[in-house]
């Protein structure tokens, strides 16, 4: 590949990058959005961040497989559990690190 080729790629992948981000901003601007959407729209951020943490925590790195005994999937619950009653993010941080570092010290 020449130089030009290296620049039609990177701003082809740019106008890629781009299109999908800017085409429900300018389709849905201005435009009120009915409330069960919004509420929808808001629990997305959670569902990526859910989906990308739960292997993490429950999958083994040494076998592969389900293991539900690591610290890291019992201290997330008991942080859930914390968070979903407090509702304080500071606090959430502070108490799943301590319940980490007091799980993987037991264990």
């Amino acid at each position: 590949m020449n130089e030009l080729d290296y620049i039609w790629l990177i701003l082809g992948m740019g106008l890629v990058t781009y299109i999908p981000r800017w085409l429900p901003l300018a389709v849905l601007a201005g435009r009120r959005l009915p409330g069960w959407l919004v509420e929808w729209l808001d629990l997305i951020p959670v569902a990526i961040l859910a989906s990308l943490l739960l292997p993490l925590m429950v999958v083994s790195d040494t076998t592969g497989k389900a293991d539900p005994l690591r610290p890291e999937f019992l201290a997330g619950i008991i942080t859930l559990v914390f968070a979903l009653k407090v509702k304080s993010l500071s606090g959430t941080v502070i108490v799943g690190m301590l319940v980490y570092w007091l799980i993987s010290s037991l264990i």
